[in-house]
């Protein structure tokens, strides 16, 4: 099928140094631009210079390091150029509203270039695809059990449905492998076997409910938030006492602050 196009669409990617799309900067960007007369797409990718550290997380998911991008541009070299090819087009890709678009725009700014996305159309793929195929409790019992849910919303018909659903999924995709975003093999994720099912569906990197602490692919736990976001809690706090008071004071959760004390505890006792 062909794009029905008023207007040229450009479909675009990047990858950066992390997920804030504030702080964190742009090292790689791929961009294809449809044109609105049915021309052949055309194609613009780079590898960029943030001239900034690239978290441990960020490189283990593209595989992008420091030492492929000493000799590349920094992004204030190759804004107009961008700038330019996305001229007036519509935009599109996957989470580009909540990532990809404001971070883009953040990196054009500091170059001194006005990027406008009101007069623009932004078309997000992730969206058409979670309204479509909705992520709810009905219709995860529809796809699972074979079934229209009744009483949906009553607290007790929903936990039933719920461990039909589990019932229908261990059936769905018993001997079935999982690739995951990165393209690894994990061989028969989902089995009758709590401990399996467990660890499938939770990040064993976050630490607290509130993801407000993180592991680090050295098991060194982080902070995921604020001002020493993806720095150690122990090696702050060891040199930031007042934040740790600050911590304590403030509304986080009684599961972070009971990690916080144990892991500054612990570190007391090592120290002696």
């Amino acid at each position: 099928m062909e794009f029905n196009l008023d207007r040229d669409l450009v479909f675009f990617d990047l990858e950066a140094t992390g997920l804030n799309v504030l702080r964190d900067r742009i090292v790689q960007i791929a961009l294809i631009k449809y044109p609105k007369d049915g021309g052949e797409p055309i194609e613009l990718e780079m590898l960029i210079n943030p001239a900034m550290p690239i978290s441990e997380e960020a490189m283990a998911v593209h595989g992008i390091t420091p030492d492929k991008l000493k000799n590349k541009p920094v992004f204030e070299q190759v804004a107009q150029k961008i700038f330019d090819f996305i001229g007036d087009s519509d935009l599109s890709g996957y989470n580009l509203i909540r990532y990809d678009v404001p971070m883009l725009m953040e990196e054009f700014h500091r170059a001194g270039i006005a990027f406008d996305t009101d007069k623009r159309r932004i078309i997000d793929v992730q969206r058409i695809f979670y309204k479509m195929q909705p992520r709810t409790l009905k219709a995860a019992y529809s796809y699972y059990c074979g079934k229209e849910m009744e009483n949906a919303h009553d607290a007790l018909a929903d936990v039933k449905a719920t461990a039909d659903v589990l019932k229908g999924q261990l059936d769905k995709y018993q001997g079935v492998d999982w690739v995951d975003g990165d393209g690894y093999t994990h061989e028969e994720p989902i089995r009758n076997d709590m401990q399996a099912i467990s660890d499938f569906t939770n990040d064993m990197n976050i630490v607290d409910v509130t993801q407000r602490l993180k592991r680090d692919r050295h098991g060194v736990i982080n902070f995921n938030f604020g001002k020493y976001m993806g720095q150690s809690v122990v090696e702050v706090l060891s040199k930031d006492k007042p934040y740790y008071h600050w911590i304590m004071d403030k509304e986080f959760s009684i599961q972070v602050k009971n990690t916080i004390k144990r892991l500054m505890e612990d570190h007391a006792k090592q120290s002696k």
